[in-house]
């Protein structure tokens, strides 16, 4: 289930790439929640709907919402303006790291070891080797700036992950709150800063929304959310390890992207760091 999942969230990039050209970064994202909130919602109803316990949950639901979808969603399409699917994929890679960190902080059994530090440096090296010497001093620019919006996307994710273990509402429901949540959200501010949804859009960005709202938004995250809530964020961040390799060999097969010398330094470190930090240490 959870290699199903890192697949299917994989070909987010390249449907998203091909879709915000006409639809521009805000839509896409909105669309996405929107398509999902319609995909999932009759099933929702069919089991019998379940509402938040209070103001807290609430609370709790939308601060999850904004975490999950809205904020990595509106940062990943904006990103793909700049740089390509491939690329995406692999800065999203970094997602392990910060989920050993993460864990680290907030439970009491995985906590961060030798080996587990030894692979974070490892893997954000990878990262670094992308970004570049600009986003070392500071110079920014329009890609290093793409690259680091993936990446606190990848941080929002880590951070949605812990907090979804929190509210007790079962997988399918719970998705379509959050989806519900994040259209409240989303279709305000889309209105309000690029104004209505674009017309004429070409078949191929009409029917990569159309697959992105089903396949990596509504059946990607109700798997996530699922696993998520049987095993904990730590372990489903083993399913993120091949989201690079898939993303970056997609991107290359579906849209021609050329996979350049630093592209293929930064898959190695961050798949060896990602071996490093999660080996067992040999018993004694």
């Amino acid at each position: 289930m959870m290699a199903v999942t890192a697949i299917v969230w994989a070909s987010a990039f390249i449907a998203i790439k091909i879709a915000v050209v006409d639809t521009g970064p805000v839509w896409v994202a909105t669309w996405r929640v929107v398509i999902g909130f319609a995909v999932l919602l009759p099933y929702a109803l069919w089991r019998g709907f379940i509402w938040p316990a209070g103001p807290k949950v609430w609370v709790l639901l939308f601060i999850t919402a904004a975490f999950n979808v809205v904020f990595p969603f509106l940062l990943i399409s904006w990103a793909e303006t700049t740089i390509n699917a491939g690329l995406t994929s692999l800065l999203m890679g970094v997602g392990p790291f910060f989920a050993l960190i993460a864990t680290h902080l907030t439970t009491d059994d995985e906590k961060i070891s030798w080996r587990k530090s030894l692979g974070c440096v490892i893997g954000f090296a990878g990262v670094l080797t992308v970004l570049g010497a600009d986003a070392l001093t500071g110079l920014g620019g329009a890609g290093v700036m793409a690259q680091l919006a993936v990446v606190a996307a990848s941080i929002c994710y880590t951070i949605s992950g812990i907090l979804i273990r929190r509210i007790d509402i079962p997988p399918v429901r719970l998705v379509t709150l959050i989806f519900f949540a994040g259209m409240i959200m989303l279709v305000p501010l889309a209105f309000a800063t690029v104004g209505p949804p674009p017309t004429g859009i070409s078949s191929d960005a009409f029917w990569a929304l159309i697959y992105l709202g089903i396949m990596p938004t509504a059946l990607a995250q109700l798997l996530r959310v699922t696993i998520v809530k049987r095993v904990g964020y730590a372990l489903f961040a083993l399913a993120l390890n091949v989201i690079p390799v898939v993303g970056v060999i997609m991107g290359a097969l579906v849209l021609g992207e050329v996979i350049g010398p630093a592209t293929l330094i930064a898959l190695v470190l961050v798949l060896a760091g990602l071996a490093v930090a999660r080996s067992e240490p040999k018993s004694a």
